[in-house]
């Protein structure tokens, strides 16, 4: 049982009178626990994933347009602006027309759960809050998937991957961080003193990468870091920053891995003789380029058609679309 379905005497009540043999007293307890459970379901999809800290989630009024203006901090470099959105439930990400502006797409996502009757009539709220945490993961998985699929086609359509020489294939080096700063930086636009430049902050990369840094040798870091490398907890110290950059591990990066074949089969991304995987690059200073407009939050319904199969459930859905609205933010590098 996690804590965002905290379990009080009102909702145990609520579970048994939902497996009611009384059709109309068991679909109104569902229906209140599908109320009860939207917020903290909602909040579950939209914070507890690795899109956190990326997208800015923007909630829409009803029947305001999806609109961004591309070239409102730097009127004239329109042409340095090139957007990518997903364009569609299931689609590939797609280059949007420079301009002054770009209107994002949203789509509808749905899931939903269902459980047998005599679970709700016994209170077994260990099995609803498993089911609800499911119907929770299957809407994050998509638009997890949606949002590193719209990051990556837009290091891709820049058509630069930064790798380091000398490293052995697969390898992770401080060196390659060092790349991406001075890549990002030069092809960023602007100049020295522009306030808006592109500056490397955050590199994710896949677990076997991030390993690499207990590894590093003498020709790496000195002996001292080397002690704080061998001490350090996961996510800590050395292995969460190098040079400032902040080193995410996602288990979707990696050889052989969900959007490493992303990257070399849908996207027909190409890597440097004797490289395997990649690791992607973002500028995360402003929220000025990802972006998730919403135009309809997830809502929760009880599923009324069940109740004959000696079932209840919930089934839900919501409309979002994303977009990277300027691809100088993102930087593709490969090990």
């Amino acid at each position: 049982m996690t804590s965002k379905f905290k379990v009080t005497p009102d909702l145990v009540d609520l579970l048994k009178r939902s497996g009611s043999q009384e059709k109309a007293v068991a679909l109104a307890a569902t229906h209140e626990i599908a109320k009860a459970l939207e917020i903290p379901l909602r909040q579950g999809v939209l914070n507890g994933n690795i899109l956190d800290g990326i997208y800015e989630p923007i909630q829409l009024e009803p029947g305001v347009v999806p609109e961004f203006p591309l070239d409102f901090l730097a009127p004239g470099t329109e042409k340095d602006y090139v957007a990518y959105t997903m364009p569609n439930h299931g689609y590939t990400p797609q280059r949007n027309v420079e301009g002054d502006y770009v209107m994002v797409p949203t789509y509808d996502i749905g899931s939903s759960i269902d459980w047998i009757l005599k679970y709700a009539r016994n209170a077994r709220w260990d099995i609803v809050s498993r089911a609800m945490e499911a119907l929770e993961a299957s809407f994050t998985k998509k638009l997890n998937d949606d949002g590193w699929h719209t990051v990556i086609a837009a290091g891709v359509d820049r058509n630069i991957v930064v790798f380091d020489s000398d490293a052995s294939s697969g390898q992770f080096t401080k060196r390659l961080i060092s790349l991406m700063k001075t890549v990002m930086r030069r092809n960023g636009g602007g100049n020295s003193t522009s306030l808006n430049r592109g500056m490397l902050t955050d590199v994710y990369l896949s677990p076997e990468a991030l390993e690499d840094i207990r590894n590093w040798n003498v020709d790496q870091v000195d002996e001292v870091t080397r002690r704080e490398i061998f001490v350090a907890d996961d996510g800590s110290g050395p292995l969460s920053r190098v040079f400032g950059v902040n080193l995410h591990d996602i288990d979707e990066l990696g050889e052989g891995q969900e959007y490493q074949l992303f990257y070399t089969s849908q996207l027909s991304g190409t890597l440097p003789s004797g490289d395997v995987e990649i690791l992607v690059g973002l500028d995360l200073r402003k929220n000025d380029s990802f972006v998730m407009p919403i135009d309809e939050p997830l809502q929760i319904f009880e599923d009324t058609e069940l109740h004959r199969q000696r079932r209840a459930g919930f089934y839900g859905w919501q409309s979002q679309g994303f977009a990277s609205l300027d691809n100088r933010r993102t930087l593709v590098a490969s090990i």
